[in-house]
This record gives C-alpha cells, sequence and structure tokens, in this order.
C-alpha cells in the first residue's frame, strides 16, 4: 500500500496533459495531496502549493509520486537528484511509468541506503489467463474516445460517484496508472502481454450482483495508431453492455501525432458498437461525455446541444456540469 499524503512531481513537463497523473491524482484525490514540485522549465501546474523536497517532508509527504506520463514513459536523468532526496528526506517513490523504477541503479541504491520504498504502479503483479469472451453477469459500462487523454478516467469516475450517491452499486475500474493511484486498485492493461489484456480485463470485471454496475475505465483509441490495440482489448474483455462516446473537440492532431487529424465523434459510434457487439451483441452507446475544459461555459453548452442533435445522444461535460445526464441514460 502506498503511505499517503503525496507530494506530486510535475518534473519538467512540458504541457498540462504530460502531467495527467498528477492531475487526476489532485481532482480526485485533493486530500492526500500537500503540494507539487515543479522542475525548471515545467509547464504544467497542478495550482497546489509549490514545495522543496524539505518543505514537502516538513509538511507530512510521505510518498512522491512522479506525476509525468510523457510519451515513452521514460525517468529523465533530470529528475534523479530529486527522487534520491526525497527517500533521504524519508518518502516512498511511485511511478505509472514504463520505465521501472526499480532498474535504476541510484534509485534501488539509494531505497537500499535509506529503507524506503520502490513502487511501480505500472507493473503486473497477476499472471492473467487468455481472455475466453464469455458473458457474465452484472452490468459493465466502457468509456471509449476518440483520442487519447479526453476524459475517458473522468468520465468513469464521476459516474461511478454519481451511481454511489444514488445508493446504486457501483465500482470504478482502473485499468491505469492514475486510476491506480486514485483507487489503490486494477490493471496496469499498456504493460500487460499482448495475448492476456483481454483475460486481465475478465479478471477485472468478475460475474457480479444483476444490478451492480461496473465503471470500466478506457485507454487509448480505436483510431490511435500507436495505442489502439490496448483499446481492443478493453472492448473485447470488457464485453460491455453500454459504451459512453468521449471526445475533446479542441484539439486539431491526435495526441503525440501532429500528423494525423484528430476525427470527428461521429464515425466513433458505428465503429465501437460494431466491436463490442463481436462479445456482446446488446452492446449500445449511450451518451456522449465531452471534454470542455479549453471552452467557455456558453461554448460548452452550445456545443454539447449540437453533439445531443447531431448524435440523438444525451451530452455533457460529467466533470464540468456533473454525471447525472450520464447515469439517468443507464437502462
Amino acid at each position: 500500500m502506498l503511505r499517503q499524503p503525496y507530494l506530486l512531481f510535475l518534473g519538467d513537463a512540458p504541457d498540462a496533459l504530460a502531467a495527467k497523473v498528477a492531475q487526476g491524482i489532485k481532482d480526485w484525490r485533493p486530500d492526500v495531496s500537500v503540494g507539487q514540485l515543479r522542475l525548471p522549465g515545467c509547464k504544467a501546474d497542478m495550482g497546489l502549493k509549490e514545495m522543496s523536497v524539505a518543505e514537502a517532508a516538513a509538511a507530512g509527504a510521505q510518498t512522491l509520486v512522479i506525476g509525468v506520463a510523457n510519451r515513452g514513459g521514460i525517468i529523465s536523468d533530470a529528475w534523479m537528484a530529486v527522487l534520491v532526496e526525497a527517500m533521504e528526506a524519508g518518502m516512498d517513490i511511485a511511478a505509472g511509468l514504463h520505465t521501472l523504477l526499480k532498474d535504476q541503479a541510484p534509485l534501488v541504491a539509494a531505497a537500499q541506503r535509506t529503507g524506503r520504498q520502490l513502487f511501480d504502479v505500472r507493473l503486473p503483479v497477476f499472471k492473467y489467463p487468455i481472455g475466453e469472451g464469455k458473458m457474465r453477469s452484472g452490468k459493465r459500462v466502457l468509456a471509449v474516445g476518440t483520442d487519447c487523454s479526453c476524459g475517458k478516467m473522468y468520465t468513469t469516475l464521476a459516474m461511478e460517484k454519481e451511481l454511489l450517491a444514488r445508493g446504486r452499486k457501483a465500482t470504478f475500474r482502473a485499468t491505469g496508472q492514475t486510476g491506480i493511484l486514485i483507487t489503490g486498485g486494477g490493471v496496469p492493461l499498456d504493460a500487460v502481454v499482448a495475448d492476456f489484456m483481454a483475460g486481465a480485463v475478465e479478471v477485472l470485471t468478475p460475474p457480479n450482483d444483476q444490478d451492480h454496475v461496473d465503471l470500466i475505465e478506457g485507454q487509448g483509441s480505436l483510431f490511435h495508431p500507436s495505442y489502439s490495440g490496448v483499446t481492443l482489448a478493453l472492448v473485447h474483455g470488457g464485453a460491455p453492455d453500454y459504451l459512453v462516446l468521449c471526445h475533446e473537440p479542441t484539439r486539431t492532431h491526435m495526441r503525440g501525432l501532429p500528423h494525423y487529424p484528430s476525427p470527428s465523434l461521429a464515425p466513433l459510434r458505428p465503429l465501437a458498437e460494431t466491436l463490442a457487439r463481436v462479445v456482446n451483441p446488446d452492446c449500445v452507446s449511450i451518451a456522449c461525455s465531452i471534454n470542455t475544459a479549453h471552452m467557455s461555459e456558453a461554448d460548452a453548452k452550445a456545443y454539447l446541444a449540437k453533439v445531443e442533435d447531431e448524435m440523438g445522444l444525451p451530452a455533457t461535460d460529467p466533470y464540468r456540469f456533473g454525471a447525472a445526464k450520464l447515469v439517468d441514460a443507464l437502462p
């Protein structure tokens, strides 16, 4: 178990999206985020108190969480001195990067010297089976998106919060490093060997009560040339009953691929439904979740009305306006 509270390390993140791990923790677990530490040139800001390692330790921080999810998931040499200093100040280190903490000699040496721990959240700790594609009891909702980092995790977390507030049975199922850090459990799906990804999602979403709803965190995008494989594993392993279509309308190109223009929302519905019905013939899209963070409130509301008219589905920004519309769309 990770020791709390956290110091969120933003490193030298080039933009806000590169620090989406820190953003997710700050937004959904503000009670365990004592402050942020940024290096020169960092373009991300969580709005938390700026702290040095010493100040964070004095404030009670128990774990430094690397809140940067850069392309390729690397641990920068520029971060190393800060990470070692944090361990010397009594903090553990946690990260969800593809590059593992346990493979960094300076960090391993510092952990051994200080007695602190290294937590690689993205390291699978379970031997997953090959997926079987069998239907199971309970209901499952999967968030699918037009791109990476467009609001799929926020959508499912917001829906879980709304369902629980209504007294309904619901569980957010984390499939990425940020969700795992927020909730304390899940499957680091993009680190699972490809043949076992669908099986990992089946393990994550076991048979349940008929009135229980699993909210499955989406990953990647069926349109994204780099990450479509992990998305398809979620679609088939999750065997969702319902899809929520997620979109960020202000982007001009796909995340990390400036040579690929951003797709529109409309083509996502037939593509995702066709693939989902390979496993669950009754799967349907129930709503649209739109990330309007970069739009004024007036523009956001106008855009949502336009989406509802064009898609024939309820649409909202669940983080900005609440998830009631999405939950109301559940049969």
